[in-house]
């Protein structure tokens, strides 16, 4: 028997949901109040949480955080309920982590439909997680990259959201869905390339140093890497692009791949309105800056492929894989990769190309 746990102050909504509940074979638990939800989800562990957002003593937004900061809670099933759908709109509940949204009053139907949902989506997780697991840890490293997973679920929440409410929604509303999923989509995609190409590539490759580009070339590779960069940024207006006249060492699609990675960490780790500046000069030394947050020494001596800083504060995808990749790359050259950061002031990339000794520029 499925246990549910039902948080809401008002005794009559509390009540109805529980007898709705309980009739149809689920076992229900009962709180009244944010703090006592909390008290109680960690007491019984429910398959579970359905809870009013606006409460006296810890709204329902509170809960959810707390629950999902829980080790014990954090893949439970949360539902949010509300009375005040202007305030708390279904996408506003689900950015917050909720699993899915009850506008009141709530109707039996309404009720049931959601509660079976959200137990036969807890219980496909769980299968494909025990079985995705069983064979990554056969096939790759155990300390899989968080960023794996944080668009799979904003995909699956999104896609719940359309299929249980899109009659409810307006037209705004569902186009800012679909755009949300496809820019999820694009960053697991991203990251599973990454991942792929960081387990494919060698430390070094001599055949690499054969594939001069010609200054034309150059320039627009750099140009596709930040267009591709602004596919997931929209950061258009930060950009400050400048190109001399320059032939480096280096395959297109290696170049455009770089810049695409470095210019993506700059616009995920600084603010929309800060200057992104990307620079080749005629030596053949490109340099990427944000005025972002910036990373310690410590942090940066610690960069690795598994590895996000400071993930409690930002979320963003890109960083532990996306330095790595580029530093990779540039290992298949004739060329130097080079790091600096200060906390609250920025980072800075520098990668100094070889050049060859005898192509046309032009």
């Amino acid at each position: 028997m499925k246990t549910i746990l039902v948080v809401d102050d008002d005794e009559q909504t509390c009540t109805m949901l529980s007898v709705a509940l309980t009739r149809n074979g689920y076992r229900v638990i009962e709180a009244h109040s944010g703090l006592d939800g909390l008290r109680m989800a960690q007491l019984h562990l429910p398959d579970l949480i359905l809870s009013d957002i606006h409460m006296p003593g810890g709204t329902g937004s509170t809960l959810l955080r707390d629950i999902r900061h829980d080790s014990e809670l954090k893949s439970r099933q949360v539902v949010l309920i509300t009375g005040r759908p202007d305030l708390v709109t279904p996408r506003t509940g689900m950015e917050d982590g909720a699993d899915d949204f009850l506008v009141k009053p709530v109707s039996i139907e309404a009720l049931l439909k959601c509660v079976k949902a959200r137990l036969d989506r807890a219980s496909i997780s769980w299968r494909v997680e025990d079985q995705v697991l069983a064979e990554l840890r056969t096939s790759t490293p155990s300390q899989l990259p968080h960023e794996f997973f944080t668009p799979i679920s904003g995909i699956i929440g999104l896609v719940e959201i359309l299929r249980s409410g899109y009659s409810e929604l307006a037209a705004g509303e569902v186009t800012d869905i679909l755009d949300d999923v496809y820019e999820s989509a694009l960053r697991l995609n991203r990251t599973l390339r990454n991942y792929l190409l960081i387990l494919d590539l060698p430390a070094a490759s001599s055949e690499a140093l054969l594939f001069p580009q010609t200054a034309i070339q150059v320039e627009e590779n750099i140009r596709a890497g930040v267009k591709e960069a602004l596919r997931l940024n929209k950061r258009e207006e930060d950009m400050r692009v400048r190109i001399s006249v320059c032939s480096i060492l280096v395959k297109p699609h290696d170049l455009i791949r770089m810049v695409d990675e470095l210019v993506d960490n700059a616009c995920k780790f600084s603010r929309t309105g800060s200057p992104v500046e990307i620079n080749l000069n005629a030596a053949g030394v490109l340099t990427i800056t944000d005025q972002g947050r910036g990373m310690t020494e410590e942090e940066i001596s610690r960069i690795g492929a598994f590895r996000q800083f400071d993930r409690k504060r930002h979320e963003q995808q890109g960083l532990g894989l996306g330095l790595v990749l580029v530093q990779k790359l540039v290992a298949q050259y004739d060329a130097k990769f080079l790091l600096t950061s200060q906390p609250g002031k920025g980072t800075q990339v520098v990668i100094t190309f070889a050049r060859p000794s005898k192509v046309e520029n032009g």
